[in-house]
């Protein structure tokens, strides 16, 4: 009985956020999803059929040291390799041009990463995007596993340093701290489980696409796309993954800056699902009420206790 309250509560929660984000969410569940085919071909793959077609998008700003070392790496299982380079001066283009001559160069030369990955999703054609960085600190071998993971049945596959398995020899004591007070904030707001927020090295199915759309500029996109996921009910599995150090150059992050960016995002993600909550006509949860001190001697102080429609009749009368 209690795994059967437990099916429909979960089935509930899944209905519940189907209507919270109206026919835009309705696209991406898996009942309304996967009728397209794109979500059903996990089985194929495994029949011998044929496979799903893998888009790696990379976002490049005077990378070419480090791309040197990367693209000679990335397995045959991408079948679509997407730079999205942001007006590099250093001979990136040249070196995509002669180490992986079938790549799509996309020149966008607004900043931030959060432009450039939204601009490279709108060009993928695969089945299933993923997004890595170009320093070198990502794991390539990952990208099998986060494939596997999605034929598997997950909508979502994202990269976490802090599973059995994991770990970093790039996150200093600082942006440790920071992520870990970010996670805790989108546990709190959001719910999940979610063991590493700000690690931007994830891969997604393209029909949950239209759960990602929105202005996100900066490095804050690797959280507005996990709390998305989050509050859109999607089947999101961690991955555990080594970050390496960045092979060449400086890290374009900045802790601070950066930081408060991504609790504005929380915030701002937060605020938009509490309307769509109120326009779905969703109640607010009640706060269970501190307990109450029932004096037995006296029966008719017990019946003040609670203002009911019940308690008034048996009053009246």
């Amino acid at each position: 009985m209690v795994l059967f309250t437990a099916i429909l509560v979960g089935w509930g929660n899944r209905l519940t956020c189907k209507s919270l984000w109206g026919k835009e969410m309705q696209r991406i569940l898996t009942s309304d999803t996967r009728s397209d085919g794109q979500g059903d071909r996990a089985p194929e793959r495994r029949n011998g059929g044929p496979s799903v077609k893998v888009s790696l998008i990379i976002p490049t700003l005077n990378e070419a040291d480090n791309l040197e070392l990367v693209l000679p790496t990335i397995p045959n299982i991408v079948d679509e390799l997407i730079i999205m380079d942001g007006g590099s001066t250093d001979g990136t283009v040249e070196v995509v041009d002669k180490l992986r001559p079938t790549a799509r160069v996309i020149v966008d030369p607004r900043p931030g990463k959060g432009n450039a990955l939204r601009r490279g999703f709108e060009a993928a054609t695969g089945d299933i995007l993923i997004m890595m960085d170009a320093d070198g600190s990502m794991d390539v071998l990952d990208i099998a596993t986060f494939v596997a993971v999605l034929e598997a049945g997950a909508d979502v596959a994202k990269g976490s340093r802090f599973l059995q398995g994991g770990g970093s020899a790039d996150l200093t004591t600082l942006r440790h701290l920071g992520n870990r007070a970010l996670t805790r904030a989108v546990r709190f707001a959001f719910g999940g489980r979610y063991s590493d927020l700000c690690y931007g090295y994830m891969a997604f199915w393209r029909h949950v696409l239209p759960t990602f759309e929105g202005e996100v500029q900066g490095f804050e996109i690797e959280t507005f796309l996990n709390v998305r996921a989050l509050a859109a009910g999607l089947r999101v599995v961690e991955v555990a993954s080594f970050e390496n150090q960045r092979i060449f150059g400086d890290s374009h992050l900045r802790a601070f800056r950066d930081g408060s960016r991504v609790l504005l995002t929380i915030a701002r993600e937060r605020r938009r699902l509490s309307k769509a909550r109120a326009a779905q006509g969703v109640p607010r949860p009640i706060a269970r009420p501190a307990p109450v001190e029932i004096v037995t001697q006296n029966p008719a102080t017990v019946t003040d206790l609670f203002d009911s429609p019940s308690s008034q009749r048996i009053n009246e009368a």
